[in-house]
């Protein structure tokens, strides 16, 4: 199960970062992205990858808000795009979410800015995400 969720914030993330670099249709971005990672890696719960893009979709603005208010000195639009997205993954999960504990979203963001950006996007990721948690 965890290895599904895992790879349902991957799609979610991915799908975020499309929209961020064209227009494009959401739910079909997230069915391709669904099946890729479907093809590569295996089952992907695809009704939790639903619920985080569109529960980060409804509640954008206020993640953005969230966002920025613990990350000190850094406006959402200057932080690297793939911190962007899973940092409104990971807000929206501590935020809204009652799937997972609270260091379970966090390291799980952790590992996906590791896989997806770098060491440092992991840092960054991990600074911001507990400061949202312990708020």
């Amino acid at each position: 199960m965890a290895r599904k969720r895992h790879l349902s914030r991957i799609a979610a993330m991915q799908v975020l970062f499309e929209l961020e670099r064209r227009d494009t249709n959401p739910k079909e971005a997230l069915e391709r992205n669904i099946s890729e990672l479907s093809r590569q890696f295996g089952d992907v719960d695809k009704d939790f990858a639903e619920d985080l893009l569109n529960g980060v979709m409804d509640k954008h603005d206020d993640l953005i808000t969230s966002v920025e208010s613990d990350a000190s000195d850094w406006s959402f639009s200057r932080m690297d795009p793939i911190a962007r997205c899973i940092l409104l993954i990971g807000a929206y999960e501590l935020l809204f979410g009652k799937d997972a504990p609270s260091p379970v979203v966090i390291n799980e963001s952790i590992e996906i800015a590791k896989e997806y950006g770098s060491a440092e996007t992991g840092k960054f990721v991990n600074g911001v995400l507990n400061a949202i948690a312990h708020r």
